[in-house]
């Protein structure tokens, strides 16, 4: 392929596939792992990110009335955590002279999200109220359709279409055809009665029976809505005034049961500016031998970031309530920080707006606090930036940092928040005592990473059989129906 088309692809896309495993691995699944169709839709999605120049779209090559029409926007989470990408038909005018620059704008949206969130999965809406026959566009829904078919591999979850008129019953019949098997099954057609069974209300509009007061405008871009924690260099749970009993006696508990390693943990959760020299010893001493081999790292350009995608907090039956990040400093300057969440009335983080000197590391302790417990669609949000060596870092000065600093520079990553009901989590959680907790062995690692591939072979093999089955039940209703004309036609010839 590259040797007949190499003029036909972006190089950029042809070294980001040599390196990113996941991506090849996203078209291998979405092909079912038959490497000809693989290598297929790779080209043909190729020459699209070429011909669309996907790379190179920002919000300054785009008209700005596409944005404030707002028919299309990312906002809040279904109920498995999921993204939810809207498309507000009603907003939708169908005009072939703006085909082309609203096809751009979703690809802008798609890659937008793809990168921000490293390829995540998408749930479409296609919320459909008050449309009528001026806003049937076949072409751009089979453009959007193609997208996630064809262009972005194993990118979508779900399709829920909310109040399809009657009148597009037809048409929709019609986008069957090009979705094929396995995404049909992801279509859901909704209204206000059921729509909660995959979205709950509090992501969705009035309209929709929800509560959502979300109203969308431009600018800026649609984003999570972070906000700052509650007491955000405030206590941390245990000394929260409003706390519930049951949390304080769980805590002196647990305080009981450290003993010696009481100190150490009350030290780690003091603000960088406390930590003294003897204390980042004792730090940099332990991290190696506590830290899980499972524990990803995000490795940006100015801040290492672990874990690296979600923090594990346990259900109210388990009763776990803090989570650690740990921030390295990876440059040769001060890194100011600041964390943001999506529920700033569940969490306390601390610190949370502070740096981080030269190559050294910082703990972030995160607590529920009150009777709060996590939820699939929390998220938080770290944004760091580069700061003068000249610079302060008290706080008149980081607020004064973060007034001026460009956006371009400054660097941000998201993490999600995961719920664990019985098992212990593979992440740094205080409520483990992960001080304690010896690291996994590389044969440990080395099995969970067979049996990870046995499950998602066994689970491909299942699709398969799926599919075999459906032919085969498609067959059988043929065969009937072909039996009873006969039957019909016999019987009729038989009566003349």
């Amino acid at each position: 392929y590259l040797l007949d088309k190499s003029d036909k692809y972006d190089s950029r896309d042809v070294e980001r596939l040599q390196q990113d495993d996941k991506w090849v691995e996203n078209y291998l699944i979405w092909r079912h792992d038959v490497v000809d169709d693989t290598l297929k839709m790779i080209d043909e999605s190729f020459q699209w990110r070429k011909e669309y120049s996907v790379n190179d779209l920002t919000e300054s090559v785009l008209p700005k009335w596409l944005f404030e029409n707002g028919a299309l926007f990312l906002h809040g989470y279904d109920k498995e955590g999921y993204k939810l990408f809207w498309f507000k038909v009603k907003h939708h005018i169908r005009d072939p002279k703006q085909q082309l620059e609203k096809k751009k704008l979703v690809a802008f949206w798609l890659e937008h999200y793809a990168k921000r969130d490293h390829g995540k999965p998408l749930t479409v809406v296609f919320d459909m109220a008050e449309t009528g026959i001026s806003h049937i566009d076949l072409d751009f829904v089979r453009f959007i359709v193609n997208c996630f078919t064809d262009y972005y591999p194993n990118f979508l979850t779900k399709i829920v279409i909310f109040e399809m008129p009657w009148i597009m019953n037809a048409a929709f019949k019609i986008v069957k055809g090009w979705l094929g098997p396995d995404a049909i099954s992801m279509l859901k057609f909704t209204n206000k009665s059921d729509v909660q069974e995959y979205i709950s209300g509090e992501y969705l509009p009035p309209h929709m029976g929800g509560t959502d007061s979300f109203k969308y405008s431009y600018p800026p871009l649609v984003d999570d809505d972070f906000q700052t924690p509650l007491c955000e260099n405030g206590p941390i749970t245990s000394e929260d005034e409003h706390e519930s009993k049951e949390e304080i006696d769980a805590d002196t508990k647990e305080t009981g049961e450290l003993n010696e390693e009481q100190n150490l943990n009350q030290k780690k959760m003091n603000s960088i500016e406390q930590i003294s020299k003897s204390e980042e010893t004792d730090k940099t001493e332990i991290k190696p031998k506590n830290a899980k081999k499972a524990l990803t790292t995000f490795k940006g350009p100015l801040l290492h970031i672990s874990p690296a995608e979600e923090l594990y907090f346990g259900s109210k039956e388990t009763g776990e309530k803090k989570c650690l990040i740990v921030l390295t400093n990876v440059t040769k300057n001060i890194v100011a920080f600041k964390v943001r969440t999506t529920a700033p009335e569940k969490y306390r983080v601390k610190p949370s707006n502070s740096s981080c000197e030269p190559g050294t590391s910082l703990d972030i302790i995160v607590s529920l606090h009150g009777g709060f417990s996590a939820s699939l669609q929390d998220r938080f949000l770290i944004m760091a930036a580069e700061m003068d060596q000249s610079s302060g870092a008290g706080v008149p000065e980081l607020t004064q940092f973060w007034k001026e600093v460009p956006r371009t520079k400054v660097m941000e990553h998201r993490l999600r928040c995961h719920v664990v009901e019985s098992s212990k989590p593979s992440s740094l959680t205080l409520k483990d005592n992960t001080f304690n907790i010896p690291a996994k062995t590389n044969e440990d690692l080395h099995m969970q990473v067979i049996m990870y591939s046995f499950l998602t072979r066994l689970l491909q093999i299942n699709i398969r059989l799926q599919e075999q089955i459906d032919r085969c039940l498609w067959f059988q209703q043929l065969s009937v129906v072909l039996s009873l004309l006969s039957v019909t036609v016999v019987a009729f010839c038989f009566y003349l």
